[in-house]
């Protein structure tokens, strides 16, 4: 995640566009190092967030409002003080450091213009807002840091303001040829290394983007570069400087298996690949795959209108996946130990069930011993005899101090004891492998669960099989009160406007294919592995071929094979699906089927529109 020099100038940029000439209506001061602002311009309404937080400064603009403190901190109340209903002179990025600066134009108390600026650095653990008169003094800061905490600068009242020295860095906006092949071609290190350690507000990501640009390999020496190699360098760190002071930026996401693992404000190329295919998807928003020619598609890459909604979208899916990854953990962990258990003891019934494969031979030496006993000597240990069913001789093994009518009672002994292990090992031994199916499923959904809701009714579903113990009273959660269920299942529309649902878990399984599916709708699943109902509403029309492809694609991508590059998809219309009494929720049997196999391509996803 690179909050660079790069993305502070988009946002900048677009704070210019819409914020300038606006007044600040609303400060409010709803985290300890976090500022929320309304701010009045052109008949519009703008929320502005700014954070210092350490492990996550930001600073973007917003839709949704957020709740504010009962009691208004002492740094929001001298920002109300001074700056309510101000007027935002300017707003300004010193070089391409990572800082903002808002020049703030308000009335004192004896109606005179004032100037005031609200600076916001947003460097990591050193992040800060700071409050400066026209003098650059600071006035106040919502951190205040002594000298005792840092000897290259004090931030407290009274102080001067000044941007600390970045030490052997330099403004890459202002840089000539001579200068930039001087500090990056006498440095004995990585090219992308050189370009973030010479130059401010360059991030080790941006730095690739460069090298990239410039077909360099960005591990090669810096210093080992040839001078038309050190020329092409400059020549597209130059184009991407230019386009910045232009104002020319793209903001995107990189996603990796569905995850939010970059963004920025250029374009990043070096997720894409020449045989990338892009298609515009929605108006607003272009998405782009990366491909391996041996394995399926890592990467995407989305282009949002701008760089707040790239922040706002980034931070809050990246948010929401940790949120579910840490709430689901014990979940899983359940569900581990008690497939571990399973897996074990199925293990174990199989093995038993193997040993009694002999029962057979034990009934026929029982039979043959009877049959043909009378001409067995005394004390024999073994007799040959013709097995009547196969016509072939067979060897008695005998005990030799018992009679023959005595070894065939041991041999019938045995075949019913082994008979009986059979029967019941049978039973088990489907018990166990259902209830592994089951968890198997379990952990699937887990997998797919994208909110809270999805996991509350998966953890129903553990507590209604006894995987998990409900605390409190019978049917309710420990603090009383039941659990809502609002989880709802995946809704897509295919290319051809055919209505597809696709279940997040057994329960909703159960419903789409029993409830919302009707006798002509079309039912599709993972062949014989765990994974989604999907059901297409036909609406008693033909399907194309196209949405045919895209349910069996939704089908594979919503199972335990979504990694896989092939999966094969069985579909078939609801009427030839069948529940088996006393099933668990959301399985099914069927025989009529058709079956497919479809590549697990996403980016054939992206012609679906997801509502």
């Amino acid at each position: 995640m690179a909050f660079d020099g790069f993305v502070v100038a988009a946002l900048v940029k677009e704070m210019d566009d819409k914020l300038l000439g606006g007044r600040l209506y609303k400060i409010a001061q709803p985290e300890e190092d976090e500022l929320f602002i309304t701010i009045k311009n052109n008949k519009e309404q703008y929320r502005l967030l700014l954070s210092a937080s350490a492990s996550l400064p930001l600073v973007y603009i917003l839709q949704d409002n957020k709740p504010s403190p009962l009691t208004a901190p002492n740094f929001c109340m001298l920002l109300r003080k001074h700056l309510s209903n101000g007027r935002i002179a300017a707003i300004t990025q010193p070089g391409l450091e990572r800082i903002i600066r808002f020049e703030v134009e308000h009335l004192d108390e004896m109606g005179d213009l004032c100037k005031k600026f609200l600076i916001v650095e947003l460097m990591g653990k050193h992040s800060n807002i700071i409050f400066c008169d026209e003098n650059d003094m600071i006035i106040d800061s919502i951190k205040h840091i002594p000298a005792y905490v840092s000897s290259v600068r004090e931030v407290l009242p009274g102080r001067k303001y000044f941007i600390p020295n970045t030490t052997g860095k330099h403004n890459p906006l202002a840089v000539s040829m001579n200068d930039f092949s001087i500090y990056i071609g006498e440095k004995p290190m990585p090219v992308s290394k050189a370009l973030y350690s010479s130059f401010t507000g360059i991030s080790p990501v941006s730095a690739e983007e460069i090298c990239h640009l410039a077909s360099i390999d960005s591990q090669t020496s810096a210093n080992c570069l040839s001078e038309p190699e050190l020329t092409h360098l400059w020549g597209n760190f130059h184009n991407v400087m230019e386009d910045i002071m232009s104002g020319v930026f793209s903001p995107c996401i990189v996603y990796k298996n569905d995850e939010p693992v970059e963004f920025s404000a250029v374009p990043l190329t070096i997720y894409n690949m020449e045989s990338n295919v892009q298609d515009n998807v929605h108006a607003d928003r272009n998405i782009s795959y990366d491909y391996n020619e041996n394995s399926a598609p890592m990467y995407r890459i989305e282009n949002l209108p701008s760089i707040s909604a790239v922040l706002q979208s980034f931070y809050e899916k990246k948010n929401n996946i940790t949120r579910i990854r840490q709430r689901s953990a014990d979940l899983r962990q359940i569900v581990n130990t008690a497939l571990e258990r399973n897996n074990k003891k199925y293990d174990l019934q199989l093995k038993q069930l193997a040993d009694t494969e002999k029962r057979e031979k034990y009934r026929i030496y029982g039979e043959l011993l009877n049959a043909y006993g009378y001409d067995i000597p005394e004390g024999a240990k073994s007799f040959e005899a013709l097995n009547y069913y196969t016509n072939e001789m067979v060897t008695i093994p005998l005990q030799d101090d018992l009679t023959a009518h005595e070894n065939s009672v041991k041999y019938f002994e045995r075949y019913n004891k082994l008979k009986r292990t059979y029967e019941a090992l049978s039973k088990l031994t489907l018990e166990t492998k259902e209830e592994i199916d089951h968890l198997e499923s379990i952990s699937n959904s887990l997998d797919i669960a994208v909110s809270y809701d999805d996991l509350v009714q998966l953890k129903e579903e553990m507590i209604e099989y006894g995987y998990i113990h409900r605390k409190g009273t019978k049917g309710k959660s420990a603090s009383g009160r039941k659990e809502k269920i609002t989880s709802k299942p995946f809704h897509y529309i295919s290319s051809d406007c055919f209505h597809m649902y696709v279940g997040k878990n057994n329960y909703q399984n159960e419903e789409l294919t029993f409830k919302v599916a009707t006798g002509n709708d079309w039912w599709f699943h993972a062949k014989d592995l765990p994974g989604s109902h999907v059901i297409v509403k036909a609406e008693n029309k033909e399907l194309p071929d196209s949405t045919f492809e895209e349910a069996a694609r939704l089908a594979a991508h919503y199972s335990k094979a979504s990694k896989q590059e092939k999966v094969d998809v069985d579909y078939i219309q609801k009427k030839h699906i069948k529940k088996p009494a006393a099933a668990k929720p959301g399985f099914v049997i069927y025989h009529t089927n058709y079956s497919m196999t479809i590549d697990n391509d996403p980016h054939k996803m992206g012609t679906l529109i997801e509502e």
